[in-house]
């Protein structure tokens, strides 16, 4: 367990900043400028959930479009809802839970192909 926390002035190499953190933890790394950031989110085998905090709408959905991540919350955290989808990218799980994409989890599809000459 980790009391809730914000480490400051994370390096992308820092264990912190490559592994999945589940608790009121932050991990702040500086960036300077919108590729910078989206390079450095991307760079984790990871992909569950970012968080974008702006005042500029715009920026939020060019960032939100770039990041690889299941959910990326903007201007709040951890807001989750039935009708929206829950999964991650990458290393963070396959699938979605919750809403109508988490019906494909207990379907299963199949081909038959037949030759009828």
């Amino acid at each position: 367990f980790v009391r809730p926390t914000v480490f400051a002035d994370v390096d992308g190499k820092m264990r912190i900043a490559r592994e999945e953190i589940f608790g009121p933890v932050v991990a702040a790394i500086p960036f300077s400028d919108e590729e910078d950031l989206v390079a450095k989110a991307n760079s984790t085998i990871y992909g569950l959930v970012a968080g974008v905090w702006t005042r500029d709408v715009g920026r939020a959905h060019r960032v939100a479009h770039a990041l690889k991540a299941g959910t990326v919350y903007v201007n709040c955290y951890h807001v989750v809802d039935a009708v929206t989808p829950w999964g991650g990218y990458k290393q963070s799980g396959w699938g979605r839970e919750l809403g109508p994409y988490a019906l494909d989890l207990y379907t299963e599809i199949k081909n038959v192909i037949v030759d009828i000459a």
